[in-house]
């Protein structure tokens, strides 16, 4: 059985002065804005900072002044912005950055990344770029394109983990598999100590992860068919120090990582990544919105 588990992004940043998405924005909000992309809300987690709900089709996260929401299968996140924007308006938003990456089977999507930016720009006027290369793996960014600069110290990761070891398939396709069972597998509490959790193991593969712990976030999807085995990770903890507890479990034939506002991808990466891994491709770039992108593709 084959699903497409590569994942489309979009963060939503907000002035907090005009609205406070926590507090402002109601749940039935924000079960319309995910089902406008065909997905649903399974379950939720909070702590004073943030609220983060786990979707069918990955997950969604609220901040006072920010909100991110990542989707996979056939899903076109581009509406649940559309959604957004629609319902409160260009003025209250400080920001929008829309991310997409290659997919398995591109041709069973209902759009592609040049329909979804021909959507957004009836609404913002923006720039896009390409990371990697195009028969291979890489990932599209737009942002708006307006006078917003990120913080030095707003920063995120991804790691995108292709075609993971036999062994690792086979424990993560094994019939009634329990979500403490896959906890213990990929070393959650030892990655996520103190973490607040919330999982869900779908039927027949599949497993979604969210965990919070005051700013902080991580999420993981799992898709461990064999044919097509994919498991993501993000988060704002540095998944480049991580990586060689999460490679040592999945290890997988190719990975990317992806960061932004890392300044020392290149030194944290040579002392992190295992050598059995050769860097394929390596993109770095200053984005005019303040973002360092970071982008290398291991096999």
């Amino acid at each position: 059985m084959f699903f497409e588990g590569s994942e489309k992004k979009a963060e939503v940043l907000i002035d907090q002065q005009k609205l406070n998405l926590l507090t402002d924005v109601s749940d039935d909000i924000w079960a319309t804005l995910v089902e406008r992309c065909h997905a649903q809300i399974l379950s939720s987690i909070s702590n004073e900072h943030c609220k983060a709900f786990l979707l069918s089709e990955s997950s969604l996260f609220v901040w006072q002044d920010c909100f991110l929401i990542l989707t996979c299968g056939e899903t076109q996140l581009v509406k649940s912005v559309e959604y957004f924007v629609q319902t409160f308006g260009m003025d209250v938003v400080k920001h929008v950055t829309y991310q997409r990456k290659n997919e398995y089977f591109s041709q069973a999507q209902p759009s592609c990344f040049g329909d979804d930016i021909k959507l957004l720009s009836q609404y913002m006027k923006g720039k896009a770029y390409r990371f990697g290369e195009m028969d291979s793996h890489h990932n599209y960014v737009f942002h708006l394109d307006n006078d917003f600069s990120a913080a030095s110290d707003d920063k995120t990761y991804e790691l995108l983990a292709y075609q993971i070891c036999d062994h690792a398939s086979a424990h993560l396709t094994q019939p009634n598999l329990t979500r403490e069972q896959i906890r213990a597998y990929l070393h959650i509490d030892e990655i996520l100590p103190g973490f607040i959790l919330d999982d869900f193991v779908f039927d027949p593969y599949g497993y979604s992860l969210n965990a919070i712990s005051g700013q902080q976030y991580l999420t993981i999807h799992v898709t461990p068919q064999a044919d097509s085995s994919y498991i993501s990770f993000e988060s704002n903890l540095n998944l480049i120090e991580l990586a060689p507890c999460i490679l040592s479990i999945l290890k997988p034939k190719s990975f990317d990582l992806l960061s932004f506002n890392e300044t020392d991808f290149s030194g944290k990466t040579a002392t992190s990544i295992p050598d059995i891994y050769i860097s394929k491709s390596l993109v770095s770039k200053q984005l005019s919105n303040g973002y360092l992108v970071n982008f290398a593709n291991y096999i």
